[in-house]
């Protein structure tokens, strides 16, 4: 692990502190979120099949993209009874490529409509060929443990989950499971943030990044690295502070 070149023993207690104002801020509700991204959902029954290949599918193709637009795109496409099949895997690749294709545009699920309906097709084969189409059983086969899992998908079997094992995803990801469905994990201490654009301007803001680091094309571990470091033997875990972090940036750093 990287040792931390920012937060020395001067700055790290000052750092802290903000970070835990910010936290209580996210708390009294006044970094707003009251509706977040992945609100806009079925409503399943938290521990059905359905509801884990919900937060699983579309969380590939978010990439750059407004997050409340694509869950939006997701429900809606959902919603509509010639579009839900997308949801259900072994449905998916018995269809042709142009009707899946259809599908995931009609409502902007996806909006490469080529690569984008590759890498969902993808995943579909994937979870048919190794799960039976349950992403549940991923979890299961893993003990439920967030550092076997985030091995297992961004290293021993990475091109079997395209875009869902890059850095920022997998982690958020792994968190989105953790807080919309009955997943329990082990070393959830072990949860990262997921270092996108707001987590990261978030970070650098605060100051646990310099601005090198900000720029820097390895920026997204770093982010991880630091917020590990700094939560270290303290009554929070990394993945704790990412919504915080996230709603701050999009509010414009509010006062802290």
């Amino acid at each position: 692990m990287r040792g931390l070149i920012v937060v020395n023993m001067n700055n790290r207690d000052e750092i802290f502190k903000k970070a835990d104002a910010l936290y209580k801020m996210w708390k009294n509700g006044e970094l707003g979120g009251e509706v977040m991204p992945e609100d806009a959902n079925p409503h399943f029954e938290k521990s059905s099949k359905e509801n884990y290949l919900y937060f699983t599918l579309p969380m590939a193709l978010n990439y750059q993209r407004n997050s409340y637009a694509l869950w939006q795109s997701a429900n809606r496409t959902y919603e509509d009874e010639s579009t839900r099949f997308v949801f259900e895997p072994e449905v998916c690749l018995k269809k042709t490529f142009e009707e899946v294709q259809y599908a995931l545009t009609k409502y902007k699920v996806a909006l490469q409509r080529q690569k984008q309906t590759e890498i969902w097709l993808s995943l579909c084969n994937t979870f048919v060929e190794l799960y039976d189409g349950d992403i549940r059983r991923l979890f299961d086969s893993m003990d439920n443990d967030v550092d076997k899992i985030r091995d297992y998908i961004q290293k021993t079997n990475k091109k079997k989950f395209p875009y869902l094992s890059g850095t920022k995803i997998c982690n958020y990801w792994m968190y989105v499971i953790y807080q919309y469905t009955d997943r329990e994990y082990k070393n959830v201490e072990h949860l990262t943030v997921a270092p996108d654009t707001h987590v990261c301007k978030s970070t650098h803001r605060l100051g646990l990044i310099t601005d090198e680091e900000f720029a820097s094309s390895n920026v997204q571990q770093i982010v991880i690295d630091r917020w590990q470091e700094l939560f270290d033997n303290t009554k929070y875990k990394p993945i704790d502070i990412h919504t915080p972090l996230w709603l701050w940036s999009r509010s414009g750093f509010k006062e802290i």
